[in-house]
């Protein structure tokens, strides 16, 4: 919660001011609505000293909601609107039994809302960072087709499907990363720790060493001299591509390349166009018009290189052409998916078609999954073997050549 100063006047024409506390100005403004004041100005107040302290630690504080908990929530609420319960009553009862601090506050900030007057969507457009575009655009459909609990049904199935997906990618990607993560731990302990007390060996001997262990000597050198500054290089480049990442050039850069990762890139745009296609098939068959649909999807897609692709397919259909071509022309789509959507404009039941597509693709990340193991363990076992071949000849062929020097000596 953020504290807002506002100047305005009561019912009878009075001046007031003072503090408020809200979620946003727009928050702020229907409080004092409620008071009987008219707001004239609003604005953030500046708070200094220890209460700036407090305030800082309660944003550090609070999380974005999980998907389970959006799953949880949309649940209940399907359940209470179901069996006829008021909307007011239905959110209090969800905020006794929350546990996110965000979800709590966006969830207070949501009663006020709707004991004022205001639609369940309108309060929830207030809340971006809790709520998806979405969710807020199914429950606004719900609301004005009189089935809002279809809305929440919907929207937490296809957040249950989006959490399977992504629990099922990190499981894949478990094993590699320990891997990777073993070897470059390896790597760091024989710079600072086992090469230099070779190196000190092969000192006192005097003898020439061959090129692979002087490389391997100097690198190792290197890292025990400056690891400081190469630890704050690493934290500032890690930072930088955090902020890079970001920004909208960082962020259409980084979807694009994720997209072409060694055989975790087509996993990832597999599954991506999976969820576009599940999305796009929820809100169309809400009866959500294509290219509102199309809006809807673009601005609750994370990669924005796909989302790129879905802005130009619905620039085509804005145009007047047909979902199928400006699919392909967006280039994104394989020509067994064109055909399905070919076939669902034709027939009428693009809905289905689409989540035939979303099926699809579903099935295809499923396969990939369970072979992604099979995919990456040869590269692995490659790049393992090189850096046993290369301590090979660094540092047991010049013991080899000593230890052979020394007993024809003797």
């Amino acid at each position: 919660m953020t504290m807002f100063a506002y100047k305005g006047r009561t019912n009878s024409g009075n001046p007031v001011n003072g503090q408020i506390e809200a979620v946003s100005t727009d928050s702020a403004a229907g409080q004092l609505l409620e008071r009987g004041i008219t707001p004239i100005n609003i604005a953030e107040a500046k708070i200094k000293g220890n209460q700036n302290l407090e305030q800082y630690f309660e944003k550090f504080n609070q999380r974005r909601p999980s998907l389970d908990d959006m799953i949880l929530l949309n649940r209940q609420l399907f359940t209470l609107v179901k069996a006829g319960i008021p909307l007011n009553r239905a959110v209090s009862g969800l905020l006794e039994t929350t546990r996110n601090n965000m979800l709590i506050t966006a969830l207070g900030d949501i009663i006020r809302a709707l004991d004022a007057g205001y639609e369940l969507s309108t309060s929830m457009a207030q809340h971006p960072k809790v709520f998806p575009h979405l969710m807020v655009s199914m429950v606004k459909v719900g609301e004005t087709t009189g089935q809002l609990e279809n809305a929440f049904l919907r929207v937490s199935s296809m957040l249950e499907h989006e959490k399977e997906t992504r629990n099922r990618i990190k499981a894949a990607l478990r094993y590699p990363s320990f891997v990777v993560m073993a070897i470059v731990a390896a790597i760091i302990i024989l710079n600072i720790f086992v090469i230099p007390n070779f190196a000190n060996v092969f000192a006192r001997f005097g003898a020439q060493l061959p090129l692979a262990t002087r490389i391997l000597i100097g690198v190792s050198n290197f890292t025990v001299h400056y690891w400081p500054y190469l630890l704050g290089v690493t934290v500032a480049v890690a930072a930088w591509l955090r902020h890079y990442v970001k920004t909208p050039g960082g962020a259409y850069t980084w979807g694009r390349l994720k997209l072409r990762i060694p055989v975790i890139g087509s996993i990832i745009h597999r599954a991506s166009l999976a969820r576009f296609a599940r999305s796009l098939a929820t809100t169309t068959r809400s009866g959500i018009p294509v290219v509102q649909a199309l809006n809807i999807v673009i601005a609750s897609e994370e990669n924005p290189f796909i989302g790129s692709g879905i802005e130009l397919m619905r620039a085509t259909v804005e145009r007047g052409d047909t979902l199928l071509r400006s699919a392909a022309a967006c280039g994104l789509f394989t020509p067994v998916v064109l055909q399905m959507l070919s076939v669902g404009e034709e027939t009428g039941a693009l809905d289905a078609m689409l989540m035939e597509v979303a099926e699809f693709y579903e099935r295809e990340v499923d396969y990939e999954l369970k072979n992604i193991s099979a995919a990456i363990e040869p590269l692995l076992i490659v790049f393992i073997g090189g850096i046993v071949l290369v301590l090979a000849l660094g540092i047991f062929l010049p013991m080899w050549d000593l230890s052979s020097a020394a007993f024809h000596h003797k």
